[in-house]
């Protein structure tokens, strides 16, 4: 009887334990020293030592970097529909609109004609999304919102470790929200981060997680509790040291798909690229859904399916939108195992499942 792969598998070990049990044993479970430490390491290992703010969750992350950008009523904010529905809950909760538009084919990412055509006067930014763990075309979108005079902001939850030109993602917008949940290429056990291009923008936000405040009772605007605990800090800390050595296996395992799939439409990379594989995300033409379900009953391989209802279409926003790149990627991606924990077997029972199911279906 086979083990079954699943789709994604956090990676949870004695170090991160220890870690919870030194914080425990310090009795300094809220913010306090092991965030701030969190925040130093994550700014010079991935973010090129731009100033980091923790925060409890991705959402929380782009929702106060929105506010501290000064986004609000009457704004609007161009983000892609082809996405998790965070992104354009964090521009609706600051009060602005979301516009949603459509992605390019390639790589899932917002397309910068789309966004261009999307621009009006109540235009005050873009919020890409390095989906997948492939960084967006930020030349290209950087150009837009040049000509426009708009700010940029990343999202790049899933793209720890991305580069796009050398440069490493989280180091273009004017904040970059970056993800630490369970399912994510590293984890703090739920959390947030992120990186400022402005000590203005990391003060603001410091202000807007912690009630309005940085010094007890001196409370400068209306906050919110958005504080990362030292628990999930310290367990952050700890992944944050073992992420390079997991991407490394993830760029691995993406290699050896590449070389061996046949059927389905694997992931491309653009040239200047880096790509973290949080997914590896191929392209099932005809019934994806068959093709997925024939996976998990007949080889017990889970996979996953991001996203299958573009946000637009989401009952919380219930737009009509002509969006053709973004409703054929919803109905064909379909994310094949690519976590570090796969070893050289499971590699080879996925590929071998994955071609016999495409050749049934062909």
């Amino acid at each position: 009887m086979t083990n079954h792969i699943a789709a994604a598998a956090p990676l949870i070990g004695a170090a991160e334990r220890a870690a919870v049990d030194r914080v425990m044993q310090s009795g300094n479970l809220a913010q306090g020293p092991e965030v701030a430490a969190f925040e130093s390491e994550f700014a010079a290992e991935l973010v090129a030592g731009r100033t980091c703010v923790a925060v409890n969750s991705g959402t929380a992350g782009a929702h106060l970097g929105l506010l501290a950008c000064r986004v609000g009523p009457g704004d609007e904010v161009i983000v892609p529909s082809f996405t998790f529905a965070a992104t354009g809950n964090a521009v609706a909760l600051t009060g602005a609109t979301p516009v949603f538009v459509d992605i390019e084919p390639l790589h899932y990412s917002v397309d910068s004609a789309a966004v261009e055509a999307a621009v009006t006067p109540r235009t005050v930014g873009i919020m890409p999304v390095h989906l997948y763990g492939h960084p967006a075309d930020m030349t290209a979108i950087q150009a837009v919102a040049d000509r426009h005079g708009l700010a940029v902001y990343e999202d790049a939850a899933q793209a720890h470790g991305a580069e796009l030109h050398g440069r490493q993602v989280g180091t273009f917008g004017e904040f970059a929200m970056f993800s630490l949940y369970p399912t994510k290429n590293m984890t703090a056990g739920e959390g947030g981060m992120d990186a400022c291009a402005t000590e203005e923008t990391a003060r603001a936000i410091r202000l807007l997680r912690n009630q309005g405040m940085e010094r007890r009772y001196e409370n400068e605007v209306v906050g919110f509790n958005c504080r990362m605990t030292d628990l999930h800090a310290a367990i952050g800390r700890v992944q944050l040291r073992r992420l390079a050595a997991w991407t490394a296996l993830r760029q691995s395992n993406a290699r050896f798909y590449d070389e061996y799939l046949i059927g389905v439409e694997a992931p491309a990379v653009a040239p200047e690229a880096m790509h973290v594989y949080h997914q590896y995300t191929v392209r099932v033409p005809v019934d994806r859904d068959g093709f997925a379900a024939a996976l998990l009953t007949e080889h017990d391989i889970g996979t996953g399916v991001y996203y299958p209802t573009p946000t637009h279409r989401l009952p919380s926003f219930g737009l009509t939108l002509d969006l053709p790149e973004t409703e054929r990627a919803a109905a064909e991606v379909l994310s094949l195992p690519v976590h570090p924990s796969l070893s050289e077997d499971d590699l080879h029972r996925v590929t071998e499942a994955v071609n016999m199911v495409a050749k049934a279906g062909s």
